[in-house]
């Protein structure tokens, strides 16, 4: 609990907005803060009538302009100051709201027919205040137009465009929230209720007048954009709608929606996209106040079975993930290692994986916009986001904490690596894995069942999902079945062995195999003392280190653990590059042959096996030191045992979509992964 240490008598006293405050005991200190900061740019000045002056100091303009707005009003230097609208705030604070006020009854604040000439609210720009009236103007739009199904499409756009203009420009998140709140305002008698910064909060005297919001579809784009709004704004507005909740009316109903929305986006902090096109439909289909988690979405399993999950427009993907996993059975992603990936909108086999800080609705907005972008703006409403729960972080540590379910699941990972050739084996190997696979998916082999259970429609199908492509290819008639016959043979053994004997079997015989669960990239490496420059290998990510492994019998041909790991990155727009201490010299590599997006991916995999598997083990678990740092960072450092931790996960930047690639005569210029500049794709 805070201590006052002392008080300003705000009574007529003068408040500005500092543009520099020259301190010579601070100067030397802000020059030299963190990142830089030059928190003089964000001052407000409190001059008192028989006081020094005092300068209150923000580390962001939004914050600075709302208390700026306050101590504005507590001096009471207000009414000359603002808008029109911000004027009447002010002259009805003074008199604490009083519903019996002519104030009321003022056109500015009540709802409009007529589109606004001037902003609501106080803005910097001219240009700022133009938008401000556009946006008042998708208000009226927005509630002219009727909402029906064939037309839906408008209202979904409309949404969109206006929202993404008031996360560009959060200074316009006040004047959506004024605009919203006066034109629901549209009858005389009007109580009054705690204000908003920059704009005046006001709800209808009599229930039966909700159903104006409803008929007009603004209160379900209410409901969109209170979720966007920045902090300062969410805050005042919750007394609001707390005085507006009614289960009684749909627009009421609207309104307790709302309130959680504001209370999930105090808690996870704004978004940093516009709402998709499903989540809007959403909002605009159903009164989302009936259900608690008002959209889902299905997540599929290596299995082929898949489990919905509700979330709200707030839900990271670290909350969504707990959700799934505790509806599954699995353990926390943290200690199992399983992580949420997306699909990539053009290209069929790639998948990126989504951090936990992440929210699932800008996931799924991102992939919409870039679906849009790349199709020449064409949108297809039948393709959504595909979103798989599969292990991305294994550790054998890890071995006997698991549960039936992911190993279940891990299971089914290993076969897809077995059928696409990441795994060495024999084909007599491959075959009694194959059976097993058959046994968990269909049970025991019954023949009678023709093509239920058995039969050779069965037998070929189970092939093909499970028996390794490279053994199938190029068989006769004879040889294929006699591959189908083994098959059989191989599975009605297994006859009576339950789900959980056949995955225990499994996993014992493919965990044999070192890089069991590792990731593999296929590269051509250059700086390798092993093999000849360009040879085309497998790079395999895992807890250990990163090994080189030979591209046909995948065995490890060298193996540089994290301990020598000095930096790492991307290079050269489309190499990943690793710098290794190899008994005592320096050792470049560099891997090349991957996309831009593949780079990104490998870099945050090996980043983040050092923070879960090596931060007590060879790194020792510190709180003091030096990162581990990519190319071109601020800070270049050699592991030292203990005394440093490991890096920090790059962050896949989801709002800039490619880099310049350097010229071919240029030196090689390496670049962070994790930099503003990086990698959402320069699809093609």
């Amino acid at each position: 609990m805070g201590v006052t240490s002392g008080q300003i008598n705000m009574r007529d006293a003068r408040v500005e907005d500092v543009d520099h405050v020259s301190d010579s005991d601070t100067d030397d200190k802000d020059e030299s803060g963190p990142a830089g900061l030059n928190s003089e740019a964000f001052t407000v000045g409190v001059f008192p009538s028989h006081q020094s002056p005092i300068y209150l100091r923000f580390s962001t303009k939004q914050e600075k302009d709302a208390w700026l707005y306050h101590l504005i009003v507590v001096s009471g230097k207000g009414p000359s100051a603002g808008t029109q609208f911000e004027q009447l705030v002010h002259k009805l604070m003074e008199v604490d709201g009083d519903p019996n006020c002519n104030l009321w009854k003022n056109p500015l604040l009540l709802h409009s027919k007529e589109s606004i000439t001037s902003c609501l609210t106080s803005l910097s720009s001219e240009a700022l205040q133009n938008e401000a009236v556009k946006l008042f103007k998708s208000c009226q739009l927005f509630m002219s137009v009727p909402l029906d199904a064939s037309g839906i499409d408008y209202h979904v756009v409309l949404a969109q465009n206006a929202l993404q203009l008031c996360l560009d420009y959060a200074e316009l998140q006040a004047e959506l929230i004024c605009a919203l709140v006066k034109q629901t305002s549209r009858f005389l008698h009007l109580h009054s209720c705690p204000m908003a910064t920059g704009c005046i909060i006001i709800t209808h005297s009599r229930p039966k007048a909700s159903p104006l919001c409803l008929r007009s579809g603004l209160a379900s784009y209410g409901s969109l954009a209170v979720s966007l709004s920045s902090r300062h704004i969410t805050i005042e507005i919750l007394e609001y709608l707390n005085y507006h909740y009614s289960e009684m009316s749909e627009c009421g109903k609207y309104a307790a929606y709302c309130q959680r929305s504001v209370e999930r986006t105090l808690a996870n902090g704004p978004r940093l996209f516009k709402p998709s096109r499903m989540e809007v439909l959403s909002i605009l289909m159903k009164n989302p106040f009936h259900h608690s988690l008002p959209h889902s979405v299905p997540v599929h399993f290596m299995s082929g079975a898949y489990q919905v999950v509700g979330f709200d427009g707030s839900t990271t993907v670290e909350e969504f993930l707990l959700s799934l996993c505790h509806e599954i059975g699995c353990r926390e992603p943290f200690l199992s290692g399983f992580a949420l990936f997306e699909d990539d909108p053009f290209e069929k086999d790639l998948e990126h994986s989504l951090r936990p800080e992440d929210k699932i609705c800008d996931v799924i907005s991102q992939w919409e916009t870039v679906l849009r972008e790349r199709g020449l703006g064409k949108f297809e409403t039948r393709r959504v986001v595909t979103l798989t729960f599969k292990s991305r972080i294994y550790r054998k540590s890890g071995v006997l904490q698991e549960t039936d379910k992911e190993r279940l699941l891990l299971c089914y990972q290993a076969n897809q690596a077995v059928v696409a050739g990441r795994f060495p084996l024999t084909r007599e190997l491959a075959l009694e894995l194959a059976a097993l696979m058959a046994q968990i998916d269909s049970g025991d082999y019954r023949p009678d069942k023709g093509r239920g259970s058995g039969g050779s429609q069965t037998v070929v199908q189970i092939l093909e999902k499970y028996y390794p492509t490279r053994y199938r290819e190029n068989l006769s008639q004879d040889e294929y079945k006699v591959l189908c016959d083994s098959l059989v043979e191989k599975w009605s053994f297994l006859k009576g062995k339950g789900i959980v004997d056949c995955v225990r079997i499994y996993l014992t015989c493919t965990r044999k195999w070192p890089f069991f669960g590792a990731t593999l990239f296929n590269v051509s490496v250059r700086g390798t003392h092993s093999i000849e420059d360009g040879t085309t290998v497998w790079a395999a990510v895992c807890e250990d280190g990163i090994a080189i492994l030979d591209y046909q019998t995948l065995q490890q041909i060298v193996r540089y653990n994290y301990g020598a790991v000095q930096t790492f990155g991307g290079a050269l727009d489309d190499h990943f590059m690793i710098v290794v201490d190899d008994c005592g010299k320096k050792r470049r590599l560099l891997f090349g042959g991957m996309s831009k997006l593949k780079v990104f991916e490998i870099t945050r995999l090996v980043a983040d096996y050092i923070n879960a598997c090596c931060q007590n083990s060879i790194y020792g678990a510190t709180s003091h030191g030096t990162g581990l740092t990519r190319h071109n960072s601020l800070k270049s450092c050699r592991f030292h045992g203990s005394t440093t931790l490991p890096p920090p996960t790059p962050k896949l930047d989801r709002k800039h979509l490619g880099v310049t690639s350097h010229g071919a005569g240029s030196p090689a210029q390496l670049q962070r992964c994790d930099s503003a500049q990086t990698y959402r794709s320069q699809r093609t």
